[in-house]
């Protein structure tokens, strides 16, 4: 459920940005800016509260594993829904990102949480940020 609202949230901020750059820039550049742009939010967003636990350096160098993962799923709907099915460019990033979301949760916990980690409350971790 916490990955969801988290989802939801960084949704919001992507499609914002997304729609802010789309009169500006080809479709497929506005989309790329705002997903670079929503990505940091995510990871701090995912490291505390979906997955409860420290970010690192680590972590944060292999977070974009996970957003290429969405970017790769939810780009790819989105040009096969506006050139295939003709739905308008502002419109197709939503369902191709809901669409996603499995694949996405399970790579990013599989980085987030890579075997038995403490949870954020615990000892420092000289590596986190």
């Amino acid at each position: 459920m916490r990955f969801v609202m988290v989802g939801a949230v960084n949704t919001v901020t992507f499609y914002s940005s997304y729609l802010a750059l789309h009169p500006w820039l080809p479709y497929v550049l506005a989309y790329t800016a705002a997903f670079t742009l929503s990505m940091v939010g995510s990871f701090f967003r995912n490291t505390y509260f979906t997955y409860r636990t420290r970010p690192s350096w680590r972590k944060f160098l292999t977070f974009p594993l996970t957003n290429l993962t969405n970017f790769v799923l939810t780009g790819t709907g989105t040009i096969l829904l506006v050139h295939w099915l003709h739905v308008s460019s502002r419109l197709a990033p939503l369902p191709a990102a809901v669409a996603a979301i499995p694949i996405t949760f399970l790579v990013s916990r599989r980085i987030l949480l890579p075997g038995n980690e403490r949870p954020a409350s615990g000892p420092s971790d000289r590596r986190s940020f």
